[in-house]
């Protein structure tokens, strides 16, 4: 009886040290799995200096806006329509290439940048419309500026009015990766059927203002996204080249871009085309938050 206690005693010592030692490995384990998992969300996550350096950016675009936009006034309230119509696209230049963060204002940016379609799909009237695009249909449909002096002054508040509030927002590398594909998608949509600029039709310099915020924001969050898929920040790279060069085509040789209404059918659905290649890998950038 007691070898058969001493073999169960012995048995059972080792029964609980196999245990003992299982429990340890499955916990070093978990441990490690977990550490693993930490630190992949913290590599995804942490974008903390590509949130400020877009901040700036966008920022840096506003006060050139506010800017440019005072020229446009001036030149409004002078009644120089020459020279508002050659301020004109360029100003709106620096506000197409900052949208994702101007349209965190969602009372702001209507005021600035509605379209009369735009404003009528909102249930409302002709004299709710404001902003550049109002001013755009008097300098050359009416070509005149007369009678749109209150609406610039409101234009230029509204402007001022924009930068001191980005102050504000929160930046994030979500708004940043959505924004980059919202700019993409008002290229697609407006900016290729030239409905956005349809009195001036400058919808080239728009074009080429969205294409270019999307890139920034790529060139910020490409050395995040090469770490992660290399082979997608190539895609990318090689993508926004071919849209950049397409729209080369079209430059005139002060650096602005021809009327849209002198673009072919085939020059329309060359661009569409190479936009909807940029569009897929773009989306992809996302990958960089999970």
């Amino acid at each position: 009886m007691k070898s058969k206690s001493i073999l169960t005693t012995i048995l059972l010592a080792g029964t609980l040290l196999t245990a003992a030692c299982g429990n340890s490995d499955d916990t070093k384990k978990e441990d490690t799995s977990k550490k693993t998992e930490q630190t992949s969300k913290t590599e995804a996550i942490n974008l903390d200096k590509e949130v400020v350096a877009y901040k700036e950016f966008a920022m840096e675009q506003l006060d050139q806006f506010t800017i440019e936009t005072e020229k446009f006034v001036t030149a409004v309230k002078a009644g120089d329509i020459d020279e508002a119509k050659e301020i004109y696209p360029t100003a709106r230049m620096y506000f197409e290439r900052s949208e994702p963060i101007a349209e965190s204002f969602g009372d702001l940016d209507p005021r600035i940048d509605a379209r009369l379609a735009d404003v009528k799909d909102e249930g409302n009237s002709e004299e709710d419309w404001s902003g550049y695009h109002k001013i755009e249909q008097g300098l050359w449909v009416e070509n005149t500026t007369k009678g749109y002096e209150e609406i610039a002054d409101q234009l230029l508040a509204d402007s001022k009015e924009l930068r001191a509030r980005v102050e504000t927002v929160e930046v994030t590398p979500k708004l940043m990766v959505n924004g980059a594909v919202d700019l993409l998608n008002e290229v697609s949509t407006s900016k290729i059927t030239g409905e956005e600029e349809i009195y001036s039709h400058t919808d080239l310099y728009d074009f080429k203002a969205n294409i270019e915020g999307a890139e920034k924001i790529f060139t910020i969050l490409e050395p995040s996204i090469n770490e992660k898929d290399a082979a997608l920040a190539t895609n990318l790279t090689e993508k926004f080249k071919n849209v950049n060069d397409l729209l080369a085509n079209y430059e005139t040789k002060d650096g602005g871009y021809v009327s849209y209404t002198e673009l072919k059918d085939s020059d329309t659905k060359a661009l569409a085309e190479a936009v909807n290649q940029l569009g897929e890998p773009l989306a992809q950038m996302g990958t960089i938050l999970e």
